[in-house]
């Protein structure tokens, strides 16, 4: 039988230094992506910066992942190995980290674009990012898995996306896995009540084209069916005094690439000091 591991105000906020040394690596990694420079170079970068930040690559060696980062370029939904073939001018990059501090999991995703991105891509990405926001206002006490899941699935699929089901959100904390499973897709009222002290990983894995995937030889990388370009995004959220309260941010990444944004402000109860 399942159990979810309710966390105590202080585990919360030591899984928020390990929420933020992952964020800060995407920031640094957000720093040096542009065409002609290789995913292995990115993963080189990551783990020198969680390292840098006292803490451990929390992907490395996880159930035998060979790497630092999971790197998915354009029609690679999640789970990519970082080789040496270059990024260029138009692709898309699904950036995936983790890393363990203080004994707990830091974990979070973004999509970046590599140079100028086609409309209908950079599109996707916005849809994808904007569902995660909207799956993230729906974990709040006394609501159910199946809300969040339900809210990502209606709003990506009013644009006609794939919402993948066979790739879940999950419970997060001394195991990078815990219960209960997150999917991006359910019904309103089903599933796992939601309480206070839960701490979650939402991450909508969203398709241009066919919800559909295949896994690779390597047993690790998955695409969509059709070849179309697939976003990711993800972020650590705890349930605190009822509402959701974002562990990680964007906003290096966001500080890196020239962005202002005010989409995380209603989720963050603790102001974060840059």
């Amino acid at each position: 039988m399942s159990m979810i591991i309710i966390k105590t105000r202080e585990e919360i906020e030591l899984m928020r230094e390990s929420a933020l040394v992952v964020s800060k690596t995407l920031g640094e990694v957000a720093k040096a992506i542009k065409p002609g420079v290789s995913t292995l170079e990115l993963d080189k970068i990551a783990e020198e910066c969680i390292r840098d930040q006292g803490a451990i690559p929390g992907f490395l060696g996880l159930y035998d992942f060979p790497n630092t980062l999971c790197m998915s370029p354009n029609s690679q939904v999640v789970h990519g190995i970082p080789n040496s073939t270059p990024l260029e001018e138009g692709d898309i990059i699904s950036v995936d980290c983790g890393a363990i501090k203080n004994g707990f999991y830091g974990d979070h995703a973004y999509t970046f674009a590599v140079g100028e991105i086609d409309a209908e891509i950079e599109k996707l990405l916005q849809v994808t990012k904007d569902s995660l926001y909207i799956g993230i206002a729906e974990l709040k006490k006394g609501n159910r898995v199946g809300d969040v899941g339900f809210a990502i699935q209606k709003y990506c699929e009013d644009y006609g996306y794939g919402v993948v089901r066979e790739l879940v959100g999950h419970g997060i904390g001394r195991k990078m896995h815990e219960d209960p499973e997150m999917p991006n897709y359910g019904k309103r009222g089903r599933g796992k009540k939601l309480v206070d002290g839960m701490v979650v990983a939402i991450e909508p894995m969203i398709n241009l084209g066919t919800q559909r995937i295949k896994q690779h030889r390597d047993g690790w990388t998955i695409t969509t069916l059709d070849g179309k370009p697939s976003a990711h995004f993800e972020h650590d959220v705890a349930i605190v005094d009822g509402k959701p309260e974002l562990l990680s941010t964007f906003a290096y990444i966001y500080e890196a690439l020239g962005i202002t944004s005010n989409e995380e402000d209603a989720f963050r109860q603790v102001p974060l000091a840059l």
